[in-house]
Order: C-alpha cells, then structure tokens, then sequence
C-alpha cells in the first residue's frame, strides 16, 4: 500500500510492507514496516534514480521525518531516491511498548518477542524491502550510529544487496562484549565532562548543587518520572551531540526558582528534563539497547550497571562529600530506570529476561568482512561519546576495502548537524575520488 503526497522541494511517497517477524520462520507470524520514500520535486524521472536507504540511530527511534530538504538529505536527494526505513518496533512501523507488548502475553513471551529487534533481523527486513522497491537491484545504505552496526551486519550477510555502504559513527567492536564496550566508555565520558566544565566552569557548582537536593528530596517530574540523581547524572546524553554541552549547560543555568517554603527545581526545568529522560517515545531504546551487542553465550546481565561500578568518581554522594565535580553518564541503559521511568515500569521484567538471556546469534562475520567487495566509507568522530574510536578503527582495519575519515569537527551526529560536506566526503571516498 503506498500514499503520494508533496512537501516544500520533494515528493513523498508512503510504503507499507508485511515481514516475518522470524526470518528463519518465514511462513509464521508477521509484523508490518513502515518506510517513506523521498525524491526532488524537479526530479522528473524519479524511476531511473538509484535508491539510498537510510538507516537511523538507536536502537529503538524511527527513521527522522523531515520538511523540505535539510543537513544530509538535500545532497542526497541530488542523485537519489531516499527511503527513510522505520526499524521494526519504532515509528509507524508495528509498535513494541508498554501498551502493545502485553499483547503478546508476559514477560517471558516479550522477551522472546523482542530478541528478533536486533540488526540482523533489521537487514533481513531491508533484503524484503530493497527487492519489493527496487526489482532487485541493489542500493546505497547509509547507517548513522546504530544504522552502521546494521550497516556492518548488511555486510556480514547479504553483501550482495548493497551497491555501497555509508557509515556515520557507527563502526562497532566485531567481537567485544558489551562489558568491553562500556569499560571504554565511562573515561571516555568523563573526557567530555571534563571538556564541559572547562567551558563552563560555572556548571560545577550548579551540579553539585542539584545533586545535593536530589540526594535529599524526592522529586516526581509531571507524568510521574523519578528524577533520582543517577537520572539527573545520565543527562549527560547531551554531552555527545554537537550542541550538547550548549543545551546542558543552559539546562543547568536555571534550574533552581524561590518559593515560600525555600529554592526547588523549576517548573520549566522539571518540564525540560522530564522530555530528555521520558523512553516513552523509544522504549525500545532501553529494552534492547545492551542487547545489541549480544553474540553468544554470555549474557549482557546490565553491563552498564555493572561496570560503572568500577569507576567510583561517578558515585554522586562520593563526589559531593569531596570536593570533586559531579560527573555525568552517557549512553547507558540501567535497572533503575525501569523503576523510575513510568514507560518502562511494566516491562522491568521483560527487560531483565532479556538481559540474562543466551545463546544470541552472531551479527558480523569476520571471514565475509575481510574479503568485501563493497565499496564502503565510514566517518570516525575521533572521540565519540557513543562509539568507541578505537573499536571503530580496529573494525574499519577488519573490512577490506573501507575507508575512513577521521575528523575532528564533528560529533557523533556530524550526519545531521554537519550538512551537505559529510556525505559529500563519504560518497567521494566510496567512489575512489579522494
């Protein structure tokens, strides 16, 4: 079924496919995706266009809605037709939350329901989808963050419907656990706290000060969210993004009003903090994140959690009987925000089981990857809060044939926030133009 309609510059075109929700099961239980399809107002011949699919960060957003032609989309649509895929479980794809899971019965059955949510079964829906659209032929990927993990696993097993891969700050680890991932993580996040409040020096206090009454007061944001100080402390989110550090400290500038009964946390800063912390448009985010590096055995068993447990600077009560700064977390999934976050409080099982579960299969093939034969060109910020370079760099070695660009102007959304220049330089780099 489909739907054309027009926007400012571009026609759009609104996709709706059936797929297995098991690929090894393809006759058995189905689940609907949703894609939509861009292309140039001025271009006329939209059939002769080759495809690019866009594959969006996460796990667990939808591919982003656009007006117009911004950031990488207007150089995109130069040469080709754009499908922004909407990844199983998110979007106007079939949902996958507190609300529609428990139509697949109890924890035990969510869980085995959203173990077909990782990259491999995202590939598998964009074999189905590239053959339905393209009679075929095979298409441009570009994956930002989580897309080029499911970029990496596209490559890994089905190279064959790629005619070349893009990758933005998303080259993952082929073979570290998740408990590797975010032991490179936590210094790496407390370099970029560092970098904040060096720009902001006037954070440090404010941070501690809001700390403090955390540690002190019990404070319920509107809808219900628990801002606990771990929750206050995973802000740090923002410290990722280009525009992050800005964003946090401007968060932080007002945090405290006066009232009759002393200072307490703004309405309006309750109200900003509420939407930076609320899954409740991606839940899938929190439900799969360390899920997406399982292969094999071991189970993840909230290795987030676990391993901040070694670096003990970021134990808020610790650092605020000192006179250290309060550091902030990043991208990490814990147990308490099943508890605190009222979207996710009805999965909290669901999501332990997940968390202990074994026997994932494999995401990427070492052997296939070695010997690529897809031109691929991958963007490397050189110190990603959200993927570790070193990883990146080791894997970008382990793809014969791909070429990275290492910069240092961007941060991990240098896809969106650097404009045309950054796929101008990957498509140059995959085409052996530079």
């Amino acid at each position: 079924m489909t739907t054309t309609y027009r926007q400012p510059g571009v026609v759009l075109t609104d996709h709706r496919f059936t797929v297995p929700l098991d690929h090894a099961d393809p006759a058995g239980e189905t689940i609907e995706l949703y894609a939509r399809e861009v292309v140039a107002s001025e271009k006329a011949d939209r059939d002769d266009l080759p495809w690019l699919v866009y594959l969006q960060g996460g796990p667990g957003f939808g591919a982003n809605r656009f007006i117009g032609r911004p950031a990488w989309l207007g150089r995109a649509l130069e040469e080709y037709r754009v499908l922004l895929l909407d990844q199983r479980g998110t979007g106007a794809s079939t949902p996958a939350n507190r609300q529609t899971l428990p139509l697949r019965g109890g924890p035990a059955e969510q869980a085995a329901y959203l173990a077909h949510f990782r990259a491999d079964s995202i590939v598998r829906d964009c074999e189905l989808v590239r053959r339905r659209v393209t009679g075929g032929a095979p298409w441009t990927v570009l994956g930002q963050s989580f897309g080029g993990f499911c970029t990496v696993t596209y490559l890994s097993l089905a190279p064959e419907g790629l005619a070349a891969a893009l990758i933005t700050g998303g080259l993952p680890s082929l073979d570290a656990h998740a408990d590797d991932v975010y032991r490179a993580a936590y210094p790496r996040i407390e370099r970029k706290v560092a970098a904040h409040y060096a720009r902001y020096p006037q954070d440090v206090e404010r941070a501690r000060r809001i700390a403090d009454h955390l540690l002190t007061h019990e404070v319920t944001l509107p809808g219900g969210h628990l801002l606990t100080v771990e929750a206050f402390q995973s802000l740090g989110i923002l410290l990722g993004g280009g525009e992050g550090s800005h964003r946090l400290h401007h968060l932080l500038e007002d945090a405290f009003v006066r009232t009759p009964h002393g200072p307490e946390l703004s309405d309006a800063f309750q109200e900003e903090v509420r939407g930076l912390l609320s899954f409740a448009a991606h839940p899938l985010y929190a439900l799969v994140h360390e899920a997406a590096y399982g292969q094999g055995d071991r189970p993840t068993d909230w290795a987030a959690e676990r391993v901040r447990a070694e670096f003990p600077q970021f134990d808020a009560a610790k650092a605020l009987a000192g006179d250290g700064p309060l550091l902030f977390t990043g991208e990490s999934i814990h147990p308490w925000m099943f508890d605190g976050d009222p979207a996710l409080r009805p999965l909290r099982e669901t999501a332990e089981l997940l968390a202990a579960r074994t026997g994932w299969p494999p995401l990427y093939d070492p052997a296939r990857l070695a010997a690529n034969e897809v031109p691929v060109a991958a963007a490397v910020c050189h110190d990603d809060m959200y993927v570790d370079t070193a990883h990146a760099l080791t894997t970008a070695r382990r793809i014969r044939g791909l070429r990275a660009w290492v910069a240092d102007e961007f941060e991990h959304d240098g896809v969106r926030a650097g404009g045309p220049r950054v796929l101008d330089r990957l498509l140059a780099l995959a085409r052996d133009e530079v």
